[in-house]
């Protein structure tokens, strides 16, 4: 339901592409591979406006090179925060969100105002091992395989509609960190073939 909204939505208003802003708090690798993603002709977005909570996120010095406007807000009040976020997001006229790394939690109001156009990515086989320390989580649990999953944000963490999941072999020489490495390869692979399979028209 909510691909085939979206999709209305961009043939209705007549756009190539839809204005996304991209939410991170550290390194912003994703959003590094989807600002890259946005400048190949058959992306389906182009990404107006970078959000960090966290004023020292290495994936911010990325977003100037690139000219690319953004805002910090530590969401100390997030309700507030979110207020003033959301003025920006109507302001710039923003059609969808891109969660890459984002390590807070968005309220229900903030998700109902965005419904079904807020994506996220999040490193595990969903709906297995939702939440925080996934790969410690699964190396502990003796899994033999893990991987990615870029899914619809509501308002239960990690619970939103699946889009596209890309499966990780685990091997008996795997730590949380090879595992992290081996997904995050991945997931760079799969946000943008998301993005693609969301958007068909493209």
């Amino acid at each position: 339901m909510e691909k085939n909204k979206l999709n209305l939505m961009v043939k209705s208003i007549g756009i190539k592409k839809l204005k996304t802003a991209i939410f991170i708090s550290g390194n912003g690798s994703n959003m590094k591979n989807l600002i890259r993603f946005s400048k190949i002709k058959n992306s389906p977005i182009v990404v107006d406006f970078v959000l960090s909570n966290n004023k020292k996120a290495n994936g911010i010095t990325h977003v100037k090179k690139n000219k690319i406007n953004f805002k910090i807000f530590d969401f100390k009040q997030r309700d507030n925060d979110e207020k003033k976020i959301l003025d920006i997001l109507k302001k710039r006229k923003i059609q969808l969100i891109c969660l890459a790394g984002f390590m807070k939690i968005l309220s229900r109001n903030f998700i109902k105002k965005f419904k079904g156009k807020i994506l996220n990515i999040h490193p595990s086989l969903l709906p297995k091992y939702k939440g925080l320390n996934t790969h410690e989580r699964v190396i502990l649990n003796n899994e033999k395989f893990s991987g990615c999953t870029v899914h619809i944000v509501n308002a239960r963490l990690d619970s939103g509609k699946i889009i596209l999941q890309k499966q990780v072999r685990i091997n008996k020489k795997d730590n949380p960190e090879t595992l992290s490495k081996k997904i995050l390869k991945q997931e760079h692979i799969l946000y943008p073939k998301a993005l693609k399979k969301m958007f068909s028209k493209f």
